[in-house]
């Protein structure tokens, strides 16, 4: 396997583990900390971070999608490319777009349903995208 293959795979997997991480950490914050208050305002910064890490994670993966020179390598991952974009385009809808109505409690039960469908939605993509890169790296 190329330093591409096990690039992409790693960048996959901090991806969807990076997700993972949320589902167990922010219910330990409102089990934890002193109020909800407190703990909804350390989720919010988890959440900002992990968007970063998704975005980050995105593009990472879609500069090694470029073939260079050679075939397209990994072919890019039968697919996967499109989870890829719809994974980052979650996130950046999810922090811009429903997080500050949740901040401001506008609907609080209905954009926290909404931000919390996009979330597993984009935790779907990523994991769509690490199984699709590794098998295919394992085929190589």
């Amino acid at each position: 396997m190329s330093l591409k293959q096990h690039a992409t795979v790693f960048t996959a997997a901090l991806w969807w583990g990076s997700l993972t991480t949320i589902f167990v950490v922010v219910p330990m914050l409102f089990a934890n900390l002193p109020s909800p208050a407190i703990a909804g305002q350390m989720a919010a910064r988890l959440f900002t971070v992990q968007t970063a890490i998704s975005v980050g994670c995105g593009v990472f993966l879609l500069l090694l999608s470029r073939p260079r020179g050679e075939s397209a390598g990994m072919d890019w991952a039968a697919g996967a490319l499109m989870f890829v974009v719809a994974g980052v385009l979650l996130a950046l809808l999810a922090q811009f777009g429903v997080a500050p109505r949740i901040v401001a409690r506008d609907n609080l039960k209905l954009w926290h349903a909404v931000g919390s469908g996009m979330f597993v939605l984009q935790w779907l993509c990523a994991g769509v995208v690490l199984w699709k890169t590794s098998a295919l790296s394992s085929r190589t």
